[in-house]
């Protein structure tokens, strides 16, 4: 078994240092042991679930969530239900955000063809900026 300083732990996933240390206050990882010197030493089963909180966080889950799946995750013999419903929240969320940035591209792509180039006194873009009542799109 190889032990890592934290400043490796942070290369070999991808993460801060400062991160880790966050991850460790708030329970995501374990707090790890100390060398004689007091620094930290990370073995690879800590490597592994830094990197999985990393993934997780990279496809956008939240910390509750990634506290659950990590639950899951050590108890394998469990179906998988509750890991999926949290997979399918996410989804949703995502697919949530897709279609506010398609009304987004929709509006920001008129605001640009009803633009005449000219002055700022007849620019749409403006105009339409300032016409609150004059957007396609919720700002929810």
């Amino acid at each position: 078994m190889q032990d890592f300083s934290i400043g490796e732990a942070s290369r070999r996933c991808g993460v801060k240092v400062p991160t880790i240390r966050y991850y460790e206050e708030i329970g995501l990882l374990p707090l790890p042991p100390r060398n004689e010197g007091n620094r930290r030493i990370y073995d690879t089963a800590a490597i592994n679930r830094l990197a999985f909180v990393r993934h997780a966080r990279a496809l956008g889950f939240e910390i509750a969530a990634i506290r659950t799946l990590l639950e899951l995750q050590g108890k394998p013999g469990q179906p998988c239900d509750a890991a999926d419903a949290i997979a399918r929240i996410r989804l949703t969320d995502v697919e949530q955000r897709i279609d506010a940035l398609g009304a987004l591209r929709i509006e920001l792509k008129r605001m640009i063809s009803e633009c005449t180039l000219g002055n700022v006194s007849e620019c749409r873009v403006i105009e339409i900026l300032t016409d609150h009542n004059r957007h396609s799109i919720s700002h929810g």
